[in-house]
């Protein structure tokens, strides 16, 4: 069996490792604070897959204060950057829409808007569990390539269903010229799906509602991985507390 000894970019190796985004990477090594094989690494190095990374405390601990915050996102509000007039949900983090019952026990802080990104996207019209974090692992894990993370939505249809288009809805839809993994679609009540995914294309489950016959009229995200919205007030906002994992 061939061995890849191929030198590969150090912070693609780091990324590749888990140790943290590529992004974060550039700026651990720009701080003195990554080495390779014991010596202090420089930006734009290139290491083989034998050679040992080290990572200083002090990026640690940087990685350990970035913070993760779950929004519960009202209509009118985009996920990321701002469109149309439009502004972006995380406008909403800020002290007075921090719901009262987060046990996360950390205060917020200024700096903890800085570099904060919506980790999967949530459309104006949708409403819901929306992630917002300053780590890029926890982006990488959420919405990766890779990333087996599911994800929950309620969502209420106008028109008709057959048993067909149910199969469908669950495994055998395309879009964009490409299968759609396996899904998990079942009727929450009478005008009410259930939708659990494994994957995100824009406005996905509106394309797959239309190709079915169906006219989505309400979309409500209510889990990601092992997180549930839960009580979060519309609006509001919490810390994603050190003892939850997706």
């Amino acid at each position: 069996m061939k061995v890849n000894m191929e030198a590969v970019r150090l912070s693609k190796r780091m990324a590749e490792l888990g140790l943290c985004s590529r992004r974060e990477a550039d700026s651990y090594i720009e701080q003195g604070w990554v080495k390779v094989d014991g010596e202090v690494a420089v930006l734009g190095q290139k290491v083989l897959p034998q050679q040992q990374i080290d990572v200083d405390k002090k990026a640690q601990d940087a990685q350990a204060a970035r913070v993760t915050i779950l929004l519960n996102k009202p209509m009118g509000y985009v996920s990321g950057q701002a469109e149309d007039g439009y502004e972006p949900a995380v406008v909403l983090v800020k002290p007075e829409n921090h719901w009262s019952e987060d046990t996360s026990r950390r205060r917020f802080i200024p700096a903890h808007l800085r570099g904060l990104a919506p980790a999967g996207r949530l459309d104006i019209d949708s409403v819901g569990l929306l992630v917002l974090t300053q780590d890029g692992r926890m982006a990488k894990h959420l919405i990766g390539e890779h990333s087996t993370v599911d994800k929950e939505y309620l969502v209420r249809v106008a028109g008709k269903l057959s048993e067909q288009g149910l199969r469908l809805l669950n495994h055998g839809l395309e879009l964009d010229g490409k299968a759609l993994l396996p899904a998990t679609v079942s009727w929450q009540n009478e005008d009410q799906l259930r939708f659990i995914l494994r994957e995100g294309k824009k406005r996905q489950i509106r394309r797959m509602c239309e190709l079915v016959g169906l006219r989505v009229v309400g979309l409500k995200r209510i889990r990601i991985g092992k997180i549930a919205l839960g009580n979060l007030p519309t609006g509001q906002w919490r810390y994603l507390r050190a003892d939850e994992m997706f």
